[in-house]
């Protein structure tokens, strides 16, 4: 029994936060902001709206491009690491707003590699034939944890999320394979310092800044380099593949150069690799379901299709995964 990918879904934001809008912000450039991240624009919710929010939009595309009926889903996992509050999780919030009343679910906390995490959490739930229709959702609101004051994070994120329906198959397609790590000595260098149990909320918290992204750039930029890299021969390597056998690369969409590094380390050509962070962005754990449903969108993928998927991000987390197409 394996885990096929049968939909695809994505939310952006109707509100464009561009480079030149971040030049009347901060000390920054257009210039400056394309050189080092490849970034032209990024997507920022509305008002009001939250993370739970943009995943019940891509649960209900996921039900409508299905033909799927709320009650068939049985799973609902959210790879996010901007849940609407503490406590109840944004997975129990979207089961209520999407009508998916016989389904449990969970939040999955993995940052960037987060929504890969996820997708091997879900296809695994489907493998043991326990599961027929798990929904997987990678989302973030990180204008909610950006300080637009610091200009070494504010010209990096984005808001936004997408996600993907798994259901049993029989056939050799589906997700094949995830090569995944954690490495908790990076939590020093890409975090939010507080509201957790270790520093919740205080006065002097909140004035120090301290709810918001801290970002060792340096540290992070040399880890993300060589990991995704590496995670991603590696995973090639396991299977007896090439970059060649690989028609679509869907990297995390952190920084141009990074993603540039992965796919030369893999012999990737130009249109080997999905790359968007000019439109959208780094949506941390959004940025490869979103890839994924652009590339179903533009026919880039077809049945029997090798899909390579890569990320990195805080923790630190790591990982990759093989997906052989099947729809």
């Amino acid at each position: 029994m394996n885990a096929l990918i049968t939909a695809t879904a994505k939310y952006l934001p109707e509100k464009v936060l561009t480079n030149f809008d971040l030049e009347k912000m901060v000390n920054t450039s257009d210039q400056w902001i394309q050189s080092r991240t490849g970034i032209q624009e990024r997507r920022l919710v509305d008002k009001g709206q939250a993370s739970s929010d943009m995943a019940a939009n891509v649960g209900l595309k996921l039900l409508e491009k299905s033909g799927k009926s709320p009650d068939e889903i049985e799973v609902i996992i959210i790879a996010t690491s901007t849940p609407d509050m503490l406590v109840v999780s944004t997975a129990a919030l979207v089961q209520d707003k999407i009508g998916a009343t016989n389904a449990w679910g969970f939040d999955l906390s993995g940052a960037c590699t987060g929504f890969i995490y996820a997708l091997e959490t879900g296809a695994k739930l489907v493998e043991s034939g326990t599961y027929k229709n798990v929904m997987v959702i990678g989302v973030d609101t990180m204008s909610s944890i950006i300080d637009y004051s610091d200009r070494n994070t504010c010209v990096i994120f984005g808001d936004g999320g997408g996600g993907v329906l798994l259901e049993q198959t029989t056939e050799e397609s589906g997700v094949m394979d995830a090569i995944l790590h954690i490495d908790g000595k990076g939590s020093n260098f890409l975090n939010v310092p507080a509201g957790g149990s270790l520093k919740p909320a205080t006065a002097q918290s909140v004035s120090k800044r301290e709810h918001f992204v801290f970002q060792d750039g340096k540290t992070v930029f040399k880890f993300a380099v060589k990991k995704m890299a590496d995670v991603s021969a590696d995973i090639l390597k396991k299977n007896d593949l090439t970059g060649k056998d690989i028609k679509l690369f869907i990297p995390h969409q952190a920084n141009k150069r990074i993603i540039d590094a992965a796919s030369k380390r893999c012999n990737f050509s130009k249109d080997q690799v999905l790359v968007n962070i000019q439109r959208y962005g780094n949506t941390t754990a959004g940025t490869i379901p979103i890839g994924l449903d652009e590339a179903v969108s533009e026919n880039r993928v077809k049945k029997d299709d090798l899909v390579l998927l890569a990320a990195f991000g805080g923790g630190f987390t790591w990982g990759s995964m093989l997906i052989k197409w099947g729809i």
